[in-house]
Formats: C-alpha cells, structure tokens, sequence
C-alpha cells in the first residue's frame, strides 16, 4: 500500500504540467477542490490510502497537506507559475522516489539521521533534480533560461537535505517550503552579478575564515565539523555581505559564545547547560547562521542589495538573541515561566523565558544591530525595526519550543532556524510594508 500510495505522489506532480496554461485563480481553485476532495471524499471512497498514523488527523494528514502545498505555493508564486510547478515537481519526484527507495533498496543510513538511508537522499537529489528542470523547461520562459535550470537543480539539493533532518514535520511541508525559498532567491538574482561578485573573491577571505575557524576550535568553542561548517558560512557571508557583514557575523558567534559559558557551572549541576561543554557543531552553526548564510548569497547577486542585508542583519540579530536570552534565562533567571500558558516552569525548558533573559535578549539584538548600522550594512532608522522583531521572533520561537519542540516534532537546532527565518521575515515585512 505504501509503495501505491507513493507512486499516486509522483503521479500527481504531473499535473504540474498544467500550470504552463493555467492562470493562477484557476490553479488556486483547483488546488481548492482537491483539499475539499481529499478531505470529504477520499476518506470514504478509498479508506486504505491513509496510513494509520493520519487516522483521525484531518487536515494534518499527507493527502491534505500535499494540495494544502500547492495551493500555497500557487498563491505565493501567483505572477511566476513556472516557480510554483517546480516545486511541485520537486515535492513530487524527488520526496516520492526517496521514500521508494529508502524503504525498498538497503543501504547505509545518513550519519545525522539514522532513520534516513543514502539511498534515499541520492534518489531524492537525482529525480528531484531532473523533475525540477524539467518543469522548469516546461513551464518557464522560452527559450529555457539556462540560470533557473541551474536554480531549481539548486532547489532540489536543498530540499533534498531538508527532507533528511531529524524532524517529525510532514515533508509535505517542509520540502516545499526549502524549494520555494531556494527559487524565489535564485529569481531575483542576476547571473551577471553573481558571477562578478564571486570573480571578485580573494584568497584571503577563505583564509581569514580558516583561521578564525581553527581558533575556535583550538579555545574549545566549536567542534572539528562545527569549525568547518563555520569557516564556510563565514566565506560565504564575507563575500556576499562584506566585510561588514562577516564583523557582525562574528560579533553574534562572541555574543553566544560567551553568554554559553557564563554561569556554565551552574548550569552543569542544573543539568541543563549545552552538550560537548558548550562547544557548537556543525547543527548549531546552521540553524543559527544559515539564514544569513542564504541571504548573502542573494545579495552577491543584486545590484541594490539593501533589503537582503537588511534581512542578513536581522537573522543575525535574532539567533543572537534568542541565545543570549536563553543562556542568561538558564544561568540567573528568578522567573522562568512557559511562554504559551505563563505557568512557571524549571529553567532550561522548551519555551521557557524569564524577564532577566529576555531582558539580555533585547540588549543583544539591539547592539548587534547598531553594530550593522555602524558599519553602513543598514539605516540608523532601522536599528529599533530590527531588535523589536528579533524579540518578537524569539517569543514565537518559545511558542515553537513549548509546543513542536516539547513534542519531539522539531529539533532544538530546527527551531533555531525557524526563529532567524522569522525574524529576518518579519524585519522586511515592517520594513517594506508597515
């Protein structure tokens, strides 16, 4: 049944097709009847395509969230339907031949994921990739622009790597989401300008990283994989975001670096100070830099890349924040209460805050930003714009700890990311629509 069940997956993804002639209210509605259809029709007509675990889970089982998928990302992508379709595709082809595979072909599971196998992500990346350029070429500007075949390849990778993070998320959600994000990035990037920027690079600024990354390691502050996964974060933010962008880049690691330590011992006896002695890996490093990491790329490929720094600034600012809050909360708050009920609770628990960390929080989030606004990355006027939506990101963040987190559907280091997403978001959307 599961093998049936992922073949009508991939099939579906055909109708992808269609985009190529369809407007979107008229994919939009359709996306509509196949969500109402799935829900009041298909539980009846064949009950044995749900799996056991969905039984009871309306509108959180994998029939809904699928067209509850496309219907978003036609709605998102409303003026680009090429866009929408290869994500589809890429939903489509590349989940449905991971699950195909990893369940059907033994191979050796992935290191940071025991529950997912080699072979599962290789057939993810490959039928991801060709369905996602294909749809592309089909549905996309003719004669087929050589740099959105490059782009939804790119797509595909990333959500291939998403899908395989330890997280109970429906990939439904989560493998549309990364694609989309990947696309629309790539979309308001120039070929031209990326090219020259990264031309542009030197030597020293992968050396510079290296060096940085190696101290680090060496005071016991990151791991071997946490230092590489750092030094090429930070090669990337040096050279889509300048030097600028790499000082506020390493003012944020300093900021968590030293808030980690302060109180360690005391957090030790508590039992909840951070695992390997406080030492960040490679997990760590991109859930709280990675969004930067993503938006600097984006700003390497713009002429006028004030709003993707803007963004950069501000994921910094929020992961940089949320740390601070959550380390000071754990080492001297007097408080500490669950964000979502006001109950209180022991330090050190999924969605906890307290008012002396969150308190540091702000203070954090407030200096990295003038720090960026110092070194000419974003307006003066736009300092008070991004620490009061770092601070609101980091409050839904303790929403997402207290509820996803504490239910084992999101990683500690998934919800870091989610938090600098959403700071990052909301940043922009004060900045350009408020």
């Amino acid at each position: 049944m599961e093998t049936h069940r992922q073949l009508v997956h991939i099939g579906v993804g055909a109708l992808a097709l269609l985009l190529r002639w369809l407007t979107w209210p008229q994919a939009a509605l359709l996306a509509v009847l196949a969500i109402a259809f799935n829900v009041l029709v298909l539980p009846r007509l064949a009950p044995g395509v749900l799996r056991a675990a969905d039984r009871g889970r309306t509108w959180t089982s994998g029939t809904v969230l699928y067209p509850m998928a496309v219907l978003a990302l036609v709605l998102v992508f409303r003026h680009r339907l090429d866009l929408a379709a290869t994500a589809w595709a890429i939903l489509a082809a590349g989940d449905g031949m991971a699950t195909l595979i990893g369940a059907h072909l033994r191979t050796a599971p992935l290191p940071w994921n025991r529950e997912k196998s080699v072979g599962g992500l290789l057939a993810f990346l490959i039928a991801g990739s060709a369905a996602a350029a294909a749809m592309q070429w089909w549905c996309g500007p003719t004669p087929a622009d050589q740099w959105m075949l490059t782009a939804a390849v790119c797509a595909a990778v990333a959500a291939g790597f998403a899908e395989t993070t330890p997280i109970t998320v429906d990939d439904n959600v989560t493998v549309p989401v990364i694609a989309a994000a990947v696309l629309w990035g790539t979309s308001v990037m120039s070929p031209t300008v990326v090219l020259d920027t990264f031309a542009a690079a030197t030597w020293w600024m992968v050396a510079l990283n290296v060096g940085v990354a190696i101290a680090g390691w060496a005071v016991r502050t990151v791991t071997p994989a946490g230092a590489v996964t750092g030094a090429i974060i930070g090669t990337v933010i040096l050279i889509g975001a300048g030097l600028g962008g790499w000082l506020v880049l390493m003012a944020t690691f300093l900021f968590a670096a030293g808030t980690t330590r302060l109180g360690h011992a005391r957090k030790a006896a508590a039992g909840i100070a951070e695992d390997r002695g406080g030492r960040r890996g490679p997990g760590n490093a991109i859930a709280n830099t990675g969004v930067a990491a993503f938006v600097a790329c984006v700003a390497a490929g713009m002429t006028d890349p004030a709003l993707p720094l803007l963004a950069l600034v501000a994921a910094l600012a929020t992961s940089g924040s949320d740390t601070v809050a959550s380390e000071v909360g754990k080492a001297w708050g007097r408080t500490t209460v669950l964000v979502t009920s006001l109950r209180r609770v022991p330090p050190g628990t999924s969605g906890a805050v307290s008012l002396q960390g969150t308190a540091a929080g702000v203070m954090s989030a407030a200096a990295l930003a003038a720090t960026a606004a110092s070194l000419g990355l974003i307006p003066t006027t736009a300092v008070v714009v991004v620490t009061g939506a770092a601070t609101v990101a980091s409050l839904l963040e303790g929403v997402l700890g207290a509820t996803l987190e504490a239910r084992g559907m999101l990683t500690n280091d998934a919800v870091n990311f989610v938090n600098s997403a959403m700071g990052a978001a909301l940043t922009i959307w004060l900045w350009v629509i408020v």
